[in-house]
C-alpha cells in the first residue's frame, strides 16, 4: 500500500510528506529546552525547511531526474528528519538553500537555453557558499563535469563560472574594506587540518552516513546498466548525480568543523539515486517492504539513537 502511494506524485503526496516532517520538527523543538521566546525563531526555521523542500522538488521534477513518482521526495524527507537537530541553525539551513540554488543551475544545463547565464549563476552561488564555508570549493568540479557531459565546452563556458564565482568575493571584499576588516578575507584561503571521520561516531551519525552510502551504491549498481544503455539526456544526468555524490562525500570527509549537518549535502543526490534504484524493482511487494523498512528505520533512529 505504501508503494502504491509513493508511485504517485500528486499534491496530496507532498502534503503528507511535509506533514510527517512537521510532526518530527515539533518533537525536536519541544524536546530541546523550548521556550516561548523561541517561537518566532522556530517558525523561521520551519519556513527555511519548506524552502529547502521546494527547491529540492524543483530540481528533481524540472530536470526529470526520476520518473513520475515521489520516492525521491519521500526519501529526502525521511533522511532530513534525522538531521533536524543539526540543521536548527541559521547558517546551516541558509547554506543548504544556497547549495540547492547552485545545483538547480548546474543540473539545468541539460537544456540549451541561457547556458552562459546558468553558468554564471552557478558560479555566483558557489562563491557565496565559499564565503560561508571555504571547503565547498570542491563543488566547482560539478560545474565543469556538467559542462563536459553536456558538451558545452568553449572559452566562454569555461571562464563564465569563474567570473560568477569571483563576483560575490569582490562584493565581500568591498564590504570588509569599508569596515576596515580586510584581514578576514585571508581566512577563506586558509584550509585548516582535516578532522577525523570518527567524530561522527559520537552521536551515531557515522551509521546514518554509512547506510546512506550503502543504499546509494546499491542503487547505482541496479540502475546504471539501464541508464548507460541508452544515449539520452538522463544518461548524462545520471553520471552527474554520481559525480555529485562522490564530491559530497569528499566534502563531508574533508571539512574541518564537522557537526553532521554537512552530510545533508549528500542527501540531495543520494535520495535521487536511491529513488532510481526503487524504479528498477518490478515487484510491488518488495517496494512495500523496502519503503516500510526505511520509514521504520527512520523512526527508530530518530527516537533511540
Amino acid at each position: 500500500m505504501l508503494a502504491n502511494f509513493l508511485e504517485k506524485s500528486k499534491p496530496i503526496n507532498f502534503i503528507v510528506y511535509l506533514g510527517l516532517f512537521f510532526c518530527f520538527f515539533l518533537i525536536t523543538v519541544f524536546t530541546s529546552n523550548f521556550t516561548g521566546y523561541q517561537t518566532i525563531e522556530n517558525l523561521s526555521f520551519l519556513l527555511l525547511f519548506l524552502v529547502v523542500f521546494f527547491f529540492y522538488n524543483f530540481i528533481v521534477s524540472k530536470n526529470k531526474l526520476t520518473f513520475d513518482h515521489s520516492y525521491a521526495f519521500f526519501i529526502f524527507v525521511l533522511t532530513t528528519i534525522l538531521f533536524i537537530s543539526k540543521l536548527l541553525e541559521s547558517k546551516a539551513l541558509l547554506m543548504l538553500i544556497v547549495y540547492l540554488l547552485f545545483l538547480r543551475k548546474t543540473y539545468s544545463l541539460r537544456s540549451s537555453k541561457q547556458v552562459i547565464q546558468k553558468l554564471f549563476d552557478s558560479g555566483f552561488w558557489l562563491g557565496i557558499l565559499f564565503i560561508l564555508e571555504p571547503f565547498t570549493l570542491v563543488f566547482i568540479l560539478i560545474i565543469y563535469a556538467s559542462i563536459l557531459l553536456r558538451k558545452k565546452v568553449s572559452i566562454h563556458t569555461l571562464l563564465t563560472p569563474i567570473t560568477g564565482f569571483i563576483s560575490p568575493l569582490i562584493i565581500y571584499f568591498a564590504y570588509l574594506f569599508w569596515n576596515d576588516a580586510t584581514e578576514k578575507i585571508h581566512h577563506l584561503f586558509y584550509f585548516k587540518s582535516i578532522n577525523s571521520l570518527f567524530i561522527y561516531a559520537k552521536d551515531n551519525t557515522i551509521w546514518i552516513f554509512g547506510t546512506i552510502i550503502l543504499l546509494t551504491i546499491s542503487s547505482i549498481f541496479l540502475k546504471s546498466p539501464k541508464a548507460f544503455s541508452v544515449n539520452n539526456s538522463f544518461k548524462k544526468s545520471w553520471t552527474l548525480l554520481i559525480i555529485n555524490t562522490v564530491i559530497a562525500v569528499t566534502y563531508a570527509l574533508i571539512i574541518t568543523n564537522k557537526n553532521g549537518s554537512e552530510i545533508v549535502y549528500l542527501l540531495v543526490p543520494a535520495s535521487i539515486i536511491i529513488a532510481n534504484g526503487f524504479e528498477t524493482i518490478d515487484k510491488m511487494l518488495v517496494k512495500n517492504i523496502l519503503a516500510g523498512l526505511l520509514f521504520i528505520a527512520t523512526v527508530l533512529t530518530f527516537f533511540f539513537l
